[in-house]
């Protein structure tokens, strides 16, 4: 249950070579999804689906039960478990604009989007935004004689932090390690993008600076800086289902960088070969959508149903109400909700009277296999 060691890690030269072997090929996949997303028409819409599923899928990691059909399924009743997914999207989709506009990551970038995440959290006294000013720590309840890992104490937080925001922002600092060449490869702040970006993940959820929210806020960075290092230009890069199959080996890969022989090679190489799970499952529901979206126009004839069919993409399940203007007067909408609903394309149940909802089935089908 030893501590966390400053950044950056070393590896051996032959761990290097397998690490390098593996990133070729996860390169590869998220080459081909950023070329895919760049060139689909429903790029846009789709993004903020695949944002929503990677927000059930972080909170489920820790004990959600919450599902995507779930959180699509329009409701008026949110309970907390949903109102932590519609947290995180927040969140994400806040970082997400100011990575646009030339944000770097600091100690205040990451305490707005942990007080975004944190808010209306009633079962926890975390502060929002707020650094711990306790001892925490993880394990299977409440005792701290039973955790299975102990953070750095509260006083330690601020050159943690430090250390790790310098590494994120790929600038060199005063608290990084040194290391004699014969020791092995230094991953400096010049490492590749996604090898640092794993390295991040594991360092703050380490560090675990928060009373609450630490993995999926955690997780939430993963997104952020595939985005700040041009990895991706939409911010796709959502690895939480993959680790969430996985989870018993996340948690154990995590504890394992900590201590004082900290394992960085097994660590790096699950969570790159993650990613590249990741990147193909994206490039398969991106390509099925493109070709489901391209059918549905392709049997469009009026110009609002073209846009009504379109917005599908970004809220399968769908009332005349979640339109705007822009795409048509109520009354436009509704005529075309139903002739998308005649050819097949949604489905409504037409029994039901008032607030109907028309629902892209074969757009979840995708999303969810």
């Amino acid at each position: 249950m030893a501590g966390v060691q400053l950044l950056p890690p070393v590896l051996s030269s032959k761990q290097m070579v397998e690490i390098y072997k593996t990133l070729a090929k996860v390169n590869l996949q998220i080459g081909i999804m950023k070329s895919d997303f760049s060139h689909s028409i429903v790029a846009s819409p789709l993004v903020s689906i695949f944002s929503l599923n990677e927000s059930v899928q972080s909170t489920k990691i820790e004990g959600s039960q919450v599902t995507f059909l779930e959180m699509i399924e329009p409701s008026q009743k949110k309970g907390l478990e949903e109102l932590q997914v519609l947290n995180y999207k927040k969140a994400l989709d806040h970082g997400v604009d100011l990575i646009k506009k030339g944000t770097s990551f600091s100690t205040r970038l990451i305490q707005e989007l942990h007080k975004i995440l944190m808010m209306n959290a009633r079962d926890t006294n975390c502060a929002g935004g707020s650094y711990r000013k306790i001892q925490n720590f993880i394990g299977p309840d409440n005792k701290i004689e039973h955790a299975v890992y102990i953070p750095i104490s509260a006083e330690k937080i601020p050159l943690y932090m430090t250390n790790l925001e310098y590494y994120m922002n790929e600038e060199i600092h005063s608290s990084f390690k040194k290391y004699n060449g014969s020791e092995g490869i230094i991953l400096d702040e010049r490492v590749d993008s996604l090898i640092k970006i794993a390295i991040m993940h594991a360092q703050f959820e380490s560090i675990h600076p928060f009373l609450d929210g630490n993995g999926r806020l955690g997780r939430i960075l993963i997104a952020l800086m595939a985005m700040s290092y041009k990895l991706v230009d939409y911010p796709v890069f959502l690895v939480s289902e993959e680790l969430e199959k996985e989870r018993a080996r996340y948690y154990a890969l995590l504890n394992g960088i900590r201590g004082d022989e900290p394992d960085w090679f097994s660590w790096i190489k699950f969570f790159l070969e993650c990613c590249q799970r990741m990147a193909i499952k994206l490039i398969e529901k991106m390509r099925h959508a493109e070709d489901l979206a391209k059918q549905g126009l392709s049997e469009c004839r009026l110009e609002t149903e073209r846009k009504v069919w379109l917005y599908t993409f970004s809220n399968p399940y769908c009332k005349v109400s979640d339109f705007d203007s822009t795409v048509g007067s109520q009354i436009t909408v509704r005529k075309a909700l139903n002739s998308l609903s005649d050819k097949g394309l949604l489905f409504v149940d037409k029994d039901v009277k008032r607030n109907r909802v028309y629902r892209n089935y074969d757009l979840m089908r995708i999303l969810q296999n």
